[in-house]
């Protein structure tokens, strides 16, 4: 029997979900994949829906697997993409299985709710960064029976923690990605709850991350041979998660949590709202112990991930990144956040008529697909790095990439290159790590926020990438900003 203090995070993503069993020993934060399955959309009654008792029960799977390791008794933490809400009546049971955020229901929300109140109004409130998949406008084109009926209206991985313990809460950082919460004033905002005919007392109390939640409850003791389990609500948004397990030590750090979606910001004490930022877009996410996370959302590796799905999973993302290094390098300027490659039939196609469509090269192999996502993804991010310093005014002297583009050596190190600036890129399981960091901090096994990124840089490889300007054409980075000003203006982001 194993007597440390033993944490597992539930960490879930829109493809698949994870069981991390985490303990700190001898000074290393030990780290171990316990249980791992597949989560993803389905079609149902006309619209993209997740299906949330599956991931109950693999959830219980998974703890049932802890227990048998010899853990009696764990910790334990949920985190979860953003946006998405279950709407829960007053016997405490589902309507239905939540709508996915990329079902097209709100493909007019936002220029519909913003023809009533103006975006900057909006903006000031908030400071969330306009996407068409925002709560708010799921809620604004949400039924209106269904929404009459529901006695709650609960963030998915706020739901997950309520069937398991009985307990309902609302954790902030996942809260402020609904483009809801009133940055003065701390709760949901009224006038907005009032446009999308939402109370607020359908939303359960707010909390911030690293609140105890409770025990699992007895039912499920009986159904599955678990560990006595206390449940921390931890920084429940994946996002927030990613940026508490970056091991950023350094004065002026950015974060960039590089998987499926991009996400590239900076961690700051108070939000910054200003035309600027409204102007790019940008958004202030609430964080753990009273940060936020500035940042730009930015379509991620999910356009690698839908080639290799076109490509009938042929290739392994290590095969594709090999044939793209031998790729012709800069051939074709793509911006990476236009809406076609939000959710496209095929990516492929998406690719090869935006190059036809902006006249220029049409990349035909897997090599030649997948170098142009690398080079444009590291061409955004210099360009984003660029504008956080201007909006913030304040240099940024290491970039902290997490999640699974750390492993993009390519990728990473052109990013430095075009940036000029180092590029410290791990660990790829920053997710994970930081729901086990809430947790271990929560129970006084570690310090705090500090502290803990410490023991992060102490317990995993770290990859270190310099800048090598001369490597990259002169004007490489000022030609591809003047190709994205002269393409459209779309509402597209992530919901991470």
């Amino acid at each position: 029997m194993n007597t440390m203090p033993a944490y597992v995070a539930v960490d879930i993503g829109a493809s698949s979900g994870r069981l991390i069993l985490g303990q700190v020993q001898h000074g290393q934060l030990t780290f171990k994949e316990v249980h791992r399955f597949k989560n993803g959309f389905r079609r149902v009654a006309g619209h993209d829906r997740w299906d949330n008792d599956h991931i109950i029960e693999e959830i219980l799977t998974g703890l049932a697997k802890v227990k048998a390791m010899g853990f009696p008794h764990v910790y334990l933490g949920i985190d979860t993409w953003a946006v998405d809400y279950v709407l829960v009546d007053e016997e405490g049971h589902k309507l239905h299985d939540p709508i996915s955020y990329r079902d097209a229901r709100t493909d007019s929300a936002v220029q519909s709710l913003t023809s009533k109140l103006p975006r900057a109004y909006i903006y000031e409130k908030t400071g969330i960064q306009f996407q068409k998949f925002n709560t708010l406008y799921q809620l604004y084109t949400e039924d209106g029976e269904d929404l009459a009926r529901a006695d709650k209206i609960m963030m998915i991985p706020d739901y997950l923690g309520y069937v398991l313990t009985g307990n309902a809460v609302t954790e902030v950082t996942n809260a402020s990605t609904t483009q809801m919460l009133n940055l003065r004033q701390g709760l949901f905002d009224k006038d907005l709850m009032n446009e999308v005919h939402v109370d607020e007392d359908q939303f359960p109390h707010l909390v911030e991350a690293g609140t105890p939640l409770g025990h699992i409850r007895r039912k499920w003791h009986k159904a599955y041979d678990l560990p006595e389990t206390d449940v921390i609500t931890v920084a429940t948004h994946d996002t927030a998660s990613a940026v508490l397990g970056t091991p950023g030590l350094t004065d002026n750090w950015a974060f960039l949590s590089s998987g499926t979606w991009s996400l590239l910001g900076a961690e700051i004490n108070t939000p910054e709202n200003g035309l600027a930022a409204f102007k790019e877009n940008y958004t202030n996410e609430w964080g753990a112990y009273g940060t936020y996370r500035f940042l730009k959302n930015i379509m991620g590796l999910w356009i690698v991930q839908s080639i290799r799905h076109d490509l009938h999973d042929q290739y392994s993302f290590q095969e594709l990144a090999d044939q793209a290094e031998k790729a012709p390098a800069f051939q074709l300027f793509i911006d990476v956040n236009d809406g076609r490659f939000i959710n496209p039939e095929n990516m492929i196609t998406a690719i090869q008529d935006y190059a036809r469509e902006t006249g220029q090269t049409v990349p035909q192999t897997p090599g030649e697909l997948t170098r142009a996502v690398y080079e444009n993804l590291s061409l955004y991010y210099a360009c984003q790095i660029q504008t956080l310093s201007d909006i913030l005014q304040k240099p940024i002297d290491t970039l902290n990439i997490v999640g699974g583009g750390a492993n993009v050596a390519m990728m990473n190190q052109l990013t430095a290159n075009l940036a000029n600036i180092p590029v410290v890129a791990g660990p790829s399981e920053a997710t994970a790590i930081g729901n086990l960091m809430v947790q271990m901090i929560t129970t006084k096994t570690v310090k705090h926020v500090y502290a803990g990124r410490q023991l992060i840089a102490d317990s995993f490889p770290l990859t270190h990438y310099q800048p090598d300007p001369s490597a990259v054409p002169a004007h490489l980075l000022a030609d591809y900003e003047a190709f994205l000003q002269k393409q459209p203006t779309a509402v597209t982001a992530a919901a991470h």
